[in-house]
């Protein structure tokens, strides 16, 4: 899972009939924006978007919409979409399967920052061995353990200090490695000045300048995030990057334990500047997403809900 709405491969598989989601590009590519709006509004609904109204929103993110609409073809081909046709009207929504692996993620994302609890000293360390030519199996086994909140200690030698969860285990199982151990293990200090910590999988210097530059910049948006400033395509534009932001932290700091963090950690406060400015930009943003959606739709409008992280927290997808 990459999440929400990270737009690398959540389906790591290559085979035929896997679906998979496109790579993530630097900014915002159209078909993660598109990917974006679907499942910040339609997820918890399961609404089919008619196209003329994606092609419309992705517009405002400054889209033409020719790239818009070979954006939604190429996801329909993938099977990211679902299309349905009525006369001349075409009409899309999230393949099931997918909004799934999106909701989960966006459950990460959200539960991130919210408390760690404590720390039980040991470490889960996963050790691989792949050939040369499996390098698809290899990108995807590193994006897979990204995703799961672990870090290179060494090249081939993984490190995290949560369990390695069962469900984990099972989405790995996708990748079909055959040369996989995972174990548990506390740090020994030989205290000679030799040997790499264990927290130094992770660049913490560069992880609180992160946070520094979030809050700093959101922190200067909530004013007029309170104050009602935003219209409709604003607010919707600022909920997809706030998002895209703040998902990156689950992975750049992955619940690391207090005790081996420098004191003033940001990651309380960032997630607070985050909820103020999501949640607070739902109801315009919602409000916006149907109206665009109804004048397009040639029947009855699509059933829109902005998420909110309450809403990401619950987890559920529509039937």
């Amino acid at each position: 899972m990459n999440y929400p709405f990270d737009i690398e491969e959540i389906f790591t598989g290559e085979g035929a009939g896997a679906v998979r989601l496109p790579r993530r590009q630097s900014g915002s590519s159209p078909q993660g924006l598109a990917i974006t709006l679907l499942a910040d509004y339609t997820v918890r609904t399961g609404a089919w978007l008619p196209s003329a109204a994606i092609v419309a929103l992705l517009g405002e993110s400054g889209v033409s919409a020719a790239g818009a609409r070979t954006a939604i073809s190429r996801l329909a081909r993938r099977g990211v979409l679902e299309s349905s046709r009525h006369g001349r009207y075409s009409s899309y929504r999230l393949n099931r399967a997918v909004a799934a692996h999106l909701s989960a993620g966006g459950t990460w994302v959200v539960s991130y920052g919210a408390g760690t609890g404590s720390w039980d000293g040991w470490w889960t360390l996963l050790a691989f061995s792949l050939p040369q030519e499996a390098a698809v199996q290899r990108r995807a086994l590193r994006n897979h353990l990204r995703w799961t909140g672990f870090a290179p200690l060494y090249d081939a030698l993984w490190i995290s200090p949560r369990e390695f969860a069962a469900e984990a285990w099972t989405d790995l199982a996708e990748v079909n490695l055959d040369a996989v151990t995972v174990f548990r293990a506390r740090h020994v200090d030989l205290s000679t000045g030799a040997g790499r910590n264990p927290i130094d999988a992770w660049d913490l210097t560069a992880i609180a300048a992160e946070y520094e530059a979030f809050i700093q910049h959101w922190s200067t948006v909530l004013p007029g995030v309170r104050a009602g400033q935003f219209d409709g395509a604003q607010a919707v534009q600022a909920r997809t990057a706030v998002m895209d932001t703040y998902r990156r932290f689950s992975t750049l700091d992955p619940q690391l334990p207090e005790e081996l963090l420098p004191a003033g950690w940001l990651r309380l406060p960032a997630r607070e500047v985050f909820t103020a400015v999501y949640d607070g930009l739902a109801a315009v943003a919602g409000d916006h997403v149907r109206a665009v959606a109804a004048g397009h739709s040639s029947g009855t409008a699509p059933e829109i809900h902005a998420n909110t992280v309450a809403d990401l927290l619950a987890g559920e997808v529509s039937g």
